[in-house]
């Protein structure tokens, strides 16, 4: 697999598999999958410092972080949700409470409304797949990893994801950060 055009496209492969198995997963599976996810990255968030958390709407079968979001606000902490603003920009993190009016954004995906900007301590982001050494497999569009060049100070983040999502490598690139922690319904990776 040296070269990247191969690379890409054994990206672009385990991309469709992995999103496909994930849909595939049956609603009990699915269910029992979400509440140890749900339990292990709370337990995580409360050991963290830090006031502001920017989580992730979730679509294609990911793991719904929402609940815990909501749980998160009322106990004091800041959420937030991302907002994709511009092609090959970085994400902005909008503040979010449960009931604030929300649109679609570049990719359908719902946005907060009113644009309140602030800087995440911890993010919590999507996995598509991952490996052993905590680099993350997204959507191909760049936007996380442009996102994290950008934040000064860097937060702590957190990929969250299905444990049949690991894979021996996701052959990282250049620009692909490894995350301080991995969550799923096995475990947590620090």
């Amino acid at each position: 697999m040296a070269q990247v055009s191969e690379r890409e496209s054994w990206r672009r492969g385990e991309r469709q598999r992995l999103i496909a198995l994930r849909l595939a997963l049956a609603p009990e599976e699915r269910q029992r999958c979400a509440a140890a996810i749900e339990k292990n990255l709370a337990e995580l968030l409360a050991k963290l410092s830090g006031t502001t958390i920017g989580f992730y709407w979730p679509i294609k079968g990911e793991f719904d972080p929402l609940p815990l979001a909501e749980r998160c606000g009322r106990e004091g902490r800041i959420i937030a949700l991302p907002a994709a603003i511009a092609p090959g920009a970085a994400l902005e993190y909008r503040a979010w409470r449960l009931g604030d009016a929300m649109e679609p954004g570049r990719h359908s995906i719902p946005e907060p409304r009113e644009r309140r900007l602030v800087q995440p301590d911890i993010l919590v982001v999507p996995l598509v797949g991952f490996d052993e050494e905590r680099h993350r497999l997204g959507y191909g569009g760049g936007y996380f990893d442009r996102t994290l060049a950008a934040l000064s100070p860097r937060p702590v983040t957190i990929g969250v994801g299905y444990e049949a999502a690991l894979l021996p490598t996701i052959y990282p690139q250049v620009h692909d950060v490894a995350l301080d922690f991995i969550v799923t319904e096995a475990r947590v990776r620090p």
